[in-house]
């Protein structure tokens, strides 16, 4: 960049954050190298060959409000490929009585947007919805900036506003379940009020629902590196970083597959236990807290039909161990009915349980679901695990969390991890790269203007 003494920077881990992080040093007129250990881009929201299907590892999705995955799609040219719907519209299927409600949105401003679906919504009473009314400005009232709410658990706050079990399954779970990994009685009240006031209590079109209509490859790995190699970044996957040291300048060491690169910034961009092997001494006052972020699994159940049986795009349970269910049949190129992919989040009973016991479970679940399924023949079923997809967002976690400073100048860390604010979803992954960009830029008298910024 004219005027400026070249400058570089290391970016470790290709997932989101890292990708994202990659991007803005890049824009931000540093030489970037992009150090990936697995032989793809995208962390765990990837994609993979099965025959002839491409088949994501698990259902991901985002939503109108989350600013930044939008902003990152932006930049890499995938945002038609990702689209959100017009209004939010969510199919609930009461797998007890086989009865189906919506859960959707009007025009009209906040909470008044979701006052006619909840009024109707046949999954409650009319006393619990009513209710669930009286929570919701309960809810929009809570300070997130207040420190004391992440010590309290989810479930015993919407206990104490008279919350009933089948609100928080209908309603609470329904959405905190997807979006948090977690239970309400495990969750952390800090996240689970961010989720809610960002997603149902800030803007009316704020929870509209998006996902990729294309596999995850294509966006998080084939044209996220296609916007890295235009950036000008130098990408090496299979480059498994074994160590990060202070030179004798001030600079930095990364060490991978026998290389050694010299960086003037650093942004580690890994998981937290990987961050905690990789971090030198003294960047961080209590590196230990890091070990002290739990984790938590989803699981995914794919099941390929011979024919069409679900005829909405998705579709969320109550009453049943199914939780989402997406039709997956465009995108991963299968050509011989539908198929389907069930995702399963705070799967921590399942995660590891064998295929014929959840076949055994999922598909008769299925049928009674879906009645079109009856009768069809399955042509293959599988199951992909991830048992540490994101942290677990207990009450107290938030404490734990690390912003993207370290107390080794240059040496920033990055991932969904790390203090957000949000959950571990592909927002937070995003959010936390740009700050761990902005704060390297901002030290290094480099121009930051072009990241994403958070609206006012």
């Amino acid at each position: 960049m004219s005027g400026y003494e070249p400058k570089s920077a290391v970016v470790v881990g290709g997932g989101l954050a890292g990708v994202t992080a990659a991007l803005a040093l890049a824009d931000g007129g540093l030489n970037v190298t992009l150090l990936e250990g697995r032989p793809r881009l995208g962390g765990l929201a990837f994609s993979f060959r099965r025959g002839e299907l491409t088949v994501d590892n698990g259902q991901h999705v985002y939503l109108r409000c989350c600013t930044a995955y939008r902003w990152f799609l932006d930049r890499i040219g995938g945002a038609a490929l990702a689209p959100l719907q017009d209004r939010l519209d969510v199919p609930v299927l009461d797998a007890e009585r086989m009865r189906l409600g919506r859960l959707r949105r009007t025009a009209l401003p906040v909470p008044l947007h979701l006052a006619a679906s909840l009024s109707t919504y046949p999954h409650l009473s009319l006393t619990e919805r009513a209710q669930v009314g009286r929570a919701a400005l309960a809810l929009k009232g809570l300070d997130l900036d207040d420190p004391a709410l992440d010590a309290q658990d989810f479930g015993s706050w919407l206990a104490a506003r008279g919350q009933s079990a089948r609100a928080v399954e209908a309603l609470w779970d329904l959405v905190g379940v997807a979006t948090l990994n977690a239970t309400a009685g495990n969750a952390s009240l800090a996240l689970a009020a961010m989720v809610f006031k960002t997603g149902l209590l800030s803007d009316p079109g704020a929870a509209d629902i998006g996902w990729a209509h294309v596999p995850l490859g294509e966006l998080h790995d084939t044209l996220a590196r296609k916007a890295l190699d235009t950036a000008g970044v130098r990408v090496e996957t299979r480059a498994k970083v074994g160590g990060i040291s202070r030179t004798t300048s001030g600079g930095w060491h990364v060490t991978a597959e026998g290389e050694r690169i010299d960086a003037d910034a650093v942004v580690l961009a890994v998981p937290q236990r990987e961050a905690h092997q990789l971090l030198p001494e003294g960047a961080l006052d209590d590196p230990e807290t890091l070990l002290s972020i739990g984790t938590a699994p989803i699981l995914n159940v794919h099941v390929l039909y011979d024919r069409k049986v679900l005829k909405q795009p998705f579709f969320a349970a109550v009453g049943s161990p199914v939780q989402w269910v997406f039709d997956r049949t465009d995108s991963s190129g299968y050509a011989g009915g539908q198929y389907l992919a069930v995702s399963q989040s705070a799967a921590q009973d399942e995660i590891d349980a064998p295929v014929a016991q959840l076949r055994a479970r999922y598909l008769p679940e299925l049928e009674r679901l879906l009645p079109a399924a009856r009768g069809a023949q399955v042509r293959d079923f599988f199951v992909t695990r991830e048992r540490t997809a994101t942290f677990a967002p207990t009450p107290g976690v938030c404490r734990l969390r690390p912003g993207a400073l370290t107390e080794a100048p240059g040496l920033y860390l990055a991932g969904a991890w790390t203090a957000t604010g949000w959950p571990a979803t592909m927002e937070g992954a995003v959010r936390s790269g740009t700050t761990a960009a902005r704060a390297a830029l901002s030290a290094l008298s480099r121009p930051h203007d072009h990241l994403f910024q958070e609206a006012a």
